[in-house]
Order: structure tokens, then sequence, then C-alpha cells
């Protein structure tokens, strides 16, 4: 009869602290495909020890968050230690959030790959294995989301193109590309929130073929546009394939989206909205972001960011 290996715990009083961006989704036109890391973090800090999980949390949407092991965080640290094959006693987890929740900003994915990313460097600095190389935390937080532009922006930073291998079980894959050192963001919050999955709920299950072709052609531009050549990001940001079935769940987004593209600005709406992305190589100009701030939209800049950082 072969002997049970005994599964490692994580000793008390080991503590981590993860600092990850939030993230844009499509980009216009690459539906599911493309992503972008934004300068707007959240930061975790994790400790083990006690009984249980308590979770504590200050800042976006912090007051109705669960504060026990079924905050998303939490779930994830818990994910990510079971991969591992690693048990704990207890933690403390520690949210600071400042990522805007449901506004197409890649909230839950940043909450994801916190986790992930504690449970890891938790491993790591405890000794009792080796911490998830980026790959790994790409295709556990692309799992646990559903899907990867998000996730994988806030692992790796910068632009990201992602894909999925067809099988069993999908395999998240993603490719990092740098973004041209003159573009910049600008993010529109509005304070009502959106669902994903009730936007998504809005897309037909097929498009006309000219559709495809067109967002296939921008999405291709959308990389030339990001790493080589921005005065294409208008043209780049173009889409047919979801913004228009959505906009009726989102009018003001959508009305704003226009009115920027029409002064000439690369404007999207960010992931499912109803944030709306503005990329370009200067500011948005004074009387747009004035209009935009009448319309009920918190206008800022947001560096294009790198990853997720951790540290002991």
């Amino acid at each position: 009869m072969p002997l049970r290996t005994a599964v490692p715990v994580l000793p008390d009083g080991v503590s981590v602290t993860i600092r990850v961006p939030a993230s844009s989704a499509n980009l216009g036109p690459g539906f599911d495909c493309l992503g972008l890391a934004l300068g707007i973090y959240d930061e975790v800090t994790v400790t083990t020890g006690g009984d249980g999980v308590q979770v504590t949390a200050t800042g976006e949407s912090s007051a109705g968050v669960p504060r026990d092991e079924t905050h998303l965080v939490a779930r994830a640290i818990l994910r990510g230690l079971t991969v591992a094959g690693v048990k704990v006693n207890g933690l403390w987890v520690r949210c600071t959030n400042a990522i805007p929740h449901s506004r197409g900003l890649g909230s839950s994915a940043a909450a994801v790959v916190s986790g992930l990313a504690a449970a890891s460097e938790l491993i790591a600095e405890s000794g009792v294995g080796q911490s998830f190389s980026n790959e790994v935390l790409v295709e556990q937080a692309s799992e646990f989301e559903g899907h990867p532009d998000n996730a994988a922006a806030s692992v790796l930073g910068g632009a990201v193109v992602t894909w999925t291998t067809p099988g069993g079980t999908p395999a998240y894959r993603a490719s990092k590309i740098d973004v041209h050192p003159d573009i910049v963001a600008t993010v529109f919050v509005p304070s009502v929130e959106s669902s994903t999955s009730e936007t998504r709920g809005l897309l037909p299950e097929m498009v006309p073929r000219s559709d495809a072709i067109f967002n296939l052609s921008r999405s291709a531009l959308n990389v030339v546009a990001l790493t080589s050549d921005p005065r294409l990001l208008l043209e780049a940001t173009d889409d047919r394939l979801h913004q228009g079935y959505r906009s009726a769940a989102m009018p003001p987004s959508a009305d704003l989206v226009a009115k920027l593209r029409g002064a000439g600005q690369a404007a999207t709406i960010s992931g499912a909205g109803p944030t709306v992305l503005v990329l370009g190589t200067g500011e948005v100009p004074a009387e747009l972001r004035a209009h935009a701030d009448k319309q009920g939209f918190a206008v800022r800049s947001a560096a294009i960011a790198g990853g997720v950082t951790r540290s002991a």
C-alpha cells in the first residue's frame, strides 16, 4: 500500500503584498482578444495565521464586499494554494481598492490576479515551493475569470494579445506587445455600474461577413497603431462587432464615444462598459473633458501600466 505524502502547510506569520493594475479589454475591435494595463492599482496584503479567512477592505466599493473566504481575492488565494497542493491554517487579507467595480476596468480580473499572485508568493516566501510563472498566472486567472484579456493585461502589463487553444479544457495564452512610448490613456468613468453578463447577452450569435472582415482588419491595425504608429489609433479602434449592440444598455457612454470620435479622439467602450477609454498621444482637449464631466463622467488620465508586482 503506497504511503500518503503529507500536504505542506504554510507557517504562520508569512506576509506578502501584491499590487495589480486595472485593465481595459477589447480596445474597440479586439473583442475578447486585446487588453491593456492601466495605471490604477489595487493593493492586497496577505498574512498567514489565525483561524479561517478574515478580510478587511477599504477604498472603491469596499462597503458591501464579504469579509470571509467568499471574498473574490480570498477565493483566488485559496484556489492558488489548492493548485499548488498547499494548505494554510488561516489568512488575514487586507484589500485597498482603487479600481472602480463593475465599470469595465477589470476589477474582478485584478482581484483574481492579486489573489493568485499572493498565493504564489506565500508559497515561495515560506520555502515550500516555487512561485508561479507569469504563464501559469495567466492560465489560472483566465480559467477562474473565463476571459484572458483583462487577466493577462493585469499579469503582464502593457498591451496583450490573447487566445485560447481548443480542447477539452481551454488553454489560455497571451503575448505581451510593447506600447509606443507616446501613447497615453484617458478614462471617463460614470457613477453607474454595468454587468458583463447582461451586456454580453445583447450580442447576436451571428454577424455579417463584412462586419467580421472589418473587425479583423481593425484588430490587426490596432497592433500596428499601439506599437509603431499612433497616428492610426482612430481608425484602429473602430468596431462593428459589439459596441453598437451594447449601446442601448449604456446610452450616455455610447453618446460620449460618438462625440469623442467625431472630434478625432480614439474613443471606445472599455470592456463591457460603461467606462469610456481614449488612447492618444496627448491630453483630451479641455472642452471635451468638461463636456464629459457635465454628463456625469469622472475624467482621469492613466499611464500604460506594467504588470502585477509582488513584495514580501
